[in-house]
């Protein structure tokens, strides 16, 4: 009895005999039949590989399908973009239920309730976070439809840029964030964007990182570790394990930015939780002491160091469950890093299937 894979894999050499983006392309749409959905119309011309591929999984498939999941409809959706732009999809790791791993009640830049296929900014959208890299684990994140487009095609400097001008200019949003929501935007991709260390340290945790999101800088990584502990019961206890662990040096400025934050948690109430604690979290961030007592501590380390110190803690658990350290190497696999997250030049039927707009950035004062 034939597999679904070796049925696919009967189908598709006439496809993969052209090039690898109609192989890429068959396969997509073999599986928009496969899960009994419709690619776009513009997908559905005469020759279109995807509409070979559908047409195909449909004559193979019948009525045998898969139960289309919205996470499946997204799936489907992030390929076919992905396709479409000739940008990098790792699909190993990247499946439907690694994004329902990844999903989020609340925008983590505007902080507003996710809505979906109501056609509004504040819808759920699926995106990279690095824009200098492919659809790939660790450089996805969910957030606001609003919230991507105003990222569009920067990067994380791009986004600082644009919150200093906010901040001289009068003006109280631009593309529909204010300065605050810039700020996180831009630390956000700073997570995905490899800075040197001095850089990375002097950067406020205005947002934490989300779930599955990579983190290439270690002292950003220490950052979020020690922050997050102040979610779980025994902080300081826990913390000062870790502190035996810190340069003799810098052992005094690491014991007072953890009594700092410590000071900062007992003032939002031990009741807050979830949600809302994590935002109070966040915002400890935007006061200049807690800012000022971290880059004092995080400037006496070296990147080994807080590395060191990162593998301590997540063996521990200190920061909560599924924390775990990743060279480099690994942590970026599938990216496509060294092409710009490019898999070569956009398809030849890529033309036909609609393209973002061009960005225009919309100021605004109140």
């Amino acid at each position: 009895m034939n597999t679904t894979a070796d049925l696919f894999a009967e189908t598709l050499p006439a496809v993969r005999a052209r090039t690898p983006a109609d192989a890429t392309a068959f396969e997509i749409g073999w599986d928009f039949a496969h899960h009994r959905l419709t690619p776009p119309p513009e997908a559905l011309a005469d020759g279109h590989p995807v509409h070979q591929g559908w047409q195909a999984g449909a004559a193979t498939f019948g009525a045998r399908t898969l139960k289309p999941t919205p996470q499946v409809r997204k799936w489907l959706q992030l390929r076919l973009n992905a396709w479409r732009r000739g940008r990098a999809f790792e699909g190993t790791q990247v499946t439907p239920n690694f994004l329902a791993q990844i999903d989020v009640p609340l925008c983590p830049i505007t902080r507003v309730t996710l809505t979906h296929a109501s056609g509004g900014g504040s819808d759920a959208s699926v995106d990279r976070v690095c824009n200098q890299a492919g659809y790939a684990a660790g450089n996805l994140a969910v957030m606001s439809t609003r919230a991507n487009e105003a990222k569009a095609d920067l990067g994380c400097r791009d986004a600082l840029t644009v919150v200093r001008q906010l901040e001289t200019s009068g003006l109280d949003t631009l593309d529909g964030l204010n300065a605050l929501q810039w700020s996180r935007l831009a630390v956000l991709m700073s997570f995905v964007t490899l800075m040197k260390h001095d850089e990375a340290a002097c950067l406020p945790l205005l947002v934490l990182p989300p779930n599955r999101l990579r983190l290439l800088n270690p002292v950003q990584a220490l950052q979020a570790v020690v922050t997050l502990a102040f979610t779980q019961a025994q902080a300081v206890p826990r913390l000062r394990e870790l502190m035996a662990h810190v340069p003799a040096a810098a052992r005094h400025d690491f014991q007072v930015f953890v009594l700092t934050l410590q000071a900062r948690r007992l003032a939002i109430g031990m009741q807050v939780a979830g949600a809302e604690l994590r935002h109070a979290l966040e915002d400890l961030w935007t006061d200049a002491a807690v800012n000022r007592r971290w880059q004092r501590f995080a400037l006496q380390l070296g990147q080994a160091d807080c590395e060191r110190l990162v593998r301590l803690a997540a063996r521990r658990g200190l920061a909560g469950k599924g924390w775990q350290w990743l060279p480099n190497a690994a942590a970026t696999e599938g990216w496509a890093l060294d092409h710009d997250g490019q898999t070569g030049p956009k398809p030849a039927w890529a033309s036909a299937l609609a393209a973002k707009p061009p960005v225009k950035r919309i100021a605004a004062r109140h």
